[in-house]
Parts: C-alpha cells; sequence; structure tokens
C-alpha cells in the first residue's frame, strides 16, 4: 500500500483526514512537534520537533510515497503583531520539507496553501485557479510564496507538486471565528448582521478530506492547483440561520448597515473582522467536478448538523 507521510495530523483537516486516507488503502505516517495522541487510521509516527527549524527529514520521509502537508501557522502569536516572521518559518519549513521529499523519491506532494494566496473579497466573479493571485496580509502571502518555494524546490525532477487553496474549513476541532460564532449562536445571542448581502465559500473537513483522496490518485491532479468547497455559497445571515437549525436553536439578527458595522468594527481596532463578514469570497471548485470527478459527499447543512452534534458533546473531539 502507498505509505503517506501527513503533517498537521493532529490538527483541523487532519483529525478527519487521517481515518479516510486509512480507509482509502494508504498507510499513513503522522510527522508531529511533539509526542501526542494521533487520529485513527496512523499506522506510524514520527516525532520530528519544530518544523520551522532547520530538520533531517530523511528519517520521516524512508519508503514514503506521498506527502500531505498541511501543517502551517493560522493564527499570530502576540509576539509578532505583523506576523511576517511567523509566515516567512512557514515558507522555510515547505521549501525544506519538499526539498527532502524531492531526494527521497516521493511521487507527489499536496501543498495545503489557502484561498487567501487569491486575495480576501472575490467581488462579483469567483476566484478560480486562473484568477491571477492578490494577497493583502501576511498569511495570504506567505502562502502564495509557499506555493513558489515548493515549486523551487521540487525543481524538474520527477515529484510532482499539488496545490490545494481551501477557503475557510470548519470541522470537529475549528477554532477562533467560527467557533466563536457557534456559541454566539448557541446562547441565542443578538447579531447585528443581518443585513449584510455578501456570498462566502466554505468547505468542510470532510469534503475536503474526499477531494484530497483525488489528489493524491487522480493522474490529472499533479501540477495544478485546485479550489475546493462545499458546492454552496450562502451570505453571512444565510449562514447564522442554518447554523442554528442545526443546533436546534433561534437566530437572532439585528439589520445594522454594513457600512455602520465597518465603521465600529474599524474604530475599535477589528476593521479586518468586519470586512471578513461583510465581503464576499467565492471560489469555483467545478474543475475538480469536471477533471477529478471529485463531488462533496457532504452539504453544507449535513456538516452543520455534524457541527451542530459535535459542539453539543463538548466541542473537544
Amino acid at each position: 500500500m502507498p505509505r503517506v507521510l501527513v503533517t498537521g495530523a493532529t490538527g483541523l483537516v487532519g483529525r478527519v483526514l487521517c481515518p479516510r486516507l486509512a480507509e482509502s488503502g494508504y498507510t499513513l505516517r503522522a510527522a508531529l512537534r511533539t509526542d501526542t495522541a494521533v487520529p485513527g487510521g496512523v499506522a506510524e509516527r514520527v516525532v520530528i520537533g519544530d518544523i520551522t527549524r532547520p530538520l533531517d527529514w530523511s528519517f520521516a520521509l524512508d519508503n514514503v510515497d506521498l506527502v500531505v502537508h498541511a501543517a502551517a501557522r493560522t493564527h499570530i502569536g502576540g509576539g509578532d503583531p505583523s506576523g511576517l516572521s511567523q509566515m516567512a518559518a512557514d515558507v522555510f519549513a515547505s521549501s525544506q520539507l519538499a526539498a527532502a521529499a524531492a531526494r527521497h523519491g516521493v511521487r507527489r506532494f499536496v501543498y495545503f496553501s489557502s484561498i487567501k494566496a487569491n486575495g480576501e473579497d472575490s467581488g462579483s466573479q469567483p476566484f478560480t485557479a486562473d484568477s491571477v493571485p492578490q494577497p493583502v496580509d501576511p498569511y495570504g502571502r506567505s502562502k502564495l510564496q509557499g506555493e513558489a518555494a515548493v515549486r523551487e524546490a521540487a525543481g524538474n525532477g520527477r515529484m510532482e507538486v499539488v496545490i490545494l487553496r481551501p477557503p475557510l474549513i470548519y470541522g470537529p476541532g475549528v477554532q477562533a471565528n467560527f467557533l466563536r460564532l457557534m456559541g454566539w449562536v448557541d446562547r441565542e445571542r443578538l447579531l447585528p448582521l443581518g443585513a449584510i448581502n455578501n456570498r462566502r465559500s466554505l468547505v468542510s473537513a470532510w469534503n475536503l478530506s474526499g477531494l484530497i483522496v483525488k489528489l493524491l490518485e487522480h493522474p490529472a491532479a499533479g501540477g495544478a492547483v485546485w479550489l475546493v468547497s462545499d458546492g454552496e455559497d450562502v451570505s453571512t445571515p444565510q449562514l447564522i440561520r442554518r447554523l442554528a437549525a442545526a443546533m436546534g436553536r433561534r437566530a437572532r439578527l439585528l439589520s445594522v448597515p454594513p457600512q455602520a458595522l465597518r465603521l465600529c468594527a474599524a474604530l475599535v481596532g477589528r476593521g479586518p473582522d468586519a470586512a471578513r463578514l461583510c465581503g464576499s469570497l467565492v471560489v469555483d471548485s467545478s474543475l475538480a467536478r469536471h477533471v477529478l470527478g471529485w463531488v462533496p459527499a457532504l452539504s453544507l447543512d449535513e456538516g452543520l448538523q455534524r457541527m451542530a452534534t459535535w459542539y453539543r458533546r463538548g466541542a473537544s473531539t
């Protein structure tokens, strides 16, 4: 069976991806920063430490056929408010791993980028794989730089590089804004978001994992950029209402003009958060459907229902 090295195995995507890969017949090896518990399906694990420092990847890559590099910082620490040094370290880590993988004869390297490499607002037209990238923050720029670094590290050798740019990912273990939103909905808090008329793409960890299986095995996947979503784009108020329905709660929305929301948020230093709530970010995942034959296994409502179940269990698994 093909052996896959997975970084980020204990993260939001990894905890769903690893069992899915094992079910698909892959032998999984998890590269871990510390000696910790791993998701089901992981057959081997190796503790490699901080991947943003110079490392010898030889042991982790021994007899590995495929790599899924999903480990990265998604939140900026307080000691680096600009995020520049943290993101530069992520670019270095990706380049280092890709170069080592190429030397060890890895066939295909799947790099987790982000739709933020395209930008923060898709405007009236969805982002596609052919859209000109225009990242606006350190995270988006680092992901675009990471893509280039991985391609350069692979060089002209036999290793195929696959770039994956997901939008907002939700699943068991989700943190930050999505978990905060679930808490607000659960408490039936009045939210001043009812007047927002935007469109946002999301993808569940379950649908994303299904695409990754395709990216590892499909002959046409190599060397390309792939965008992914659940296939249904919703406004911020629609998402809140449907999340509330899944959680058995009442959605309480107050219609405040988006311009007022943006102004108030800017005054308290939360301008970027308001921009994400009010702006549109839509991706076109039709290429994956037509070329790879990938179909999202879950609808948005089914994904939100699974999230509600996870949340009711204590949001800890």
